[in-house]
């Protein structure tokens, strides 16, 4: 017959390490669940500026900044335009914003998915303090145009605003010299988002529209929508960390000054 084991008295280190581990997981609950930060550099939201067509192109849920010699693509998934990414020489950034909640920011946790999707795809991520805030420069695994796997180095840079969250991708030379990249940070900064106030839940992205007055050419590219890549395990990748490959590009406005 076995007697009961006595229990044993925590040493001062053991309860010491406890009290840092429980330390480390509310900060990281406080870290997700935090309201907000300021942007004083923007992005704005409507309510911030007087005049949000000045200078930019309306397209609904987003007023993009337009810049001599930049087209600016939308992107479409299904029916509904979700997406413009800017292109500018052979740098791009796509712009997608997304509702969020009231009093909570949702980047840092986005952070998480992005990194979790793209290291399952077989990417490389590295998360680091950027000119936007905190940002993640990914090699993301690619087929390039001979058939070959390679990969493409991209940033993926966001910001919460007011129950809003706004994701920029930047491709290309922007990607990977910081005197490309410039032109792309001050769009992304100066991008005006349009929430609304219908209801929308968490994440939904914010649809956005054609401008009246814009001038269209077609282009070029098959009118068909790629299926949502999965990871080795079967797991969906985080929307957000998705890129362009999931969207299909619609038409396109150029020369925008």
């Amino acid at each position: 017959m076995f007697g009961r084991r006595r229990k044993r008295k925590k040493q001062p280190r053991e309860a010491e390490a406890t009290a840092e581990e429980t330390t480390e997981t509310a900060d990281e609950v406080r870290r997700v669940k935090l309201e907000p930060a300021p942007r004083p550099d923007g992005p704005w939201d409507v309510s911030e500026v007087g005049s949000p067509g000045e200078g930019r192109v309306d397209l609904g849920g987003m007023f993009v900044p337009g810049v001599p010699g930049m087209e600016l693509r939308v992107e479409v998934a299904g029916d509904s335009i979700v997406a413009a990414t800017v292109v500018l020489k052979e740098s791009a950034i796509q712009l997608q914003a997304f509702a969020a909640p009231k009093r909570e920011g949702i980047w840092s946790e986005v952070r998480e998915e992005i990194s979790a999707g793209i290291t399952q795809q077989g990417g490389v991520v590295d998360e680091v303090e950027g000119p936007l805030g905190w940002e993640l420069r990914a090699h993301v695994p690619v087929q390039l145009p001979d058939g070959k796997r390679g990969t493409q180095v991209v940033r993926f840079v966001g910001v919460d605003g007011p129950r809003w969250f706004l994701r920029g991708v930047i491709s290309g030379q922007g990607a990977v010299q910081p005197e490309a990249a410039g032109v792309l940070e001050q769009i992304f900064r100066d991008t005006v988002v349009v929430r609304g106030d219908g209801p929308m839940a968490p994440r939904d992205p914010i649809v956005l529209k054609l401008p009246e007055d814009a001038q269209m050419v077609p282009d070029g590219v098959k009118k068909d929508v790629k299926k949502e890549r999965s990871g080795e395990d079967g797991a969906q990748v985080s929307r957000f960390a998705g890129g362009m490959d999931k969207l299909r590009r619609g038409p396109e406005i150029t020369e925008v000054r």
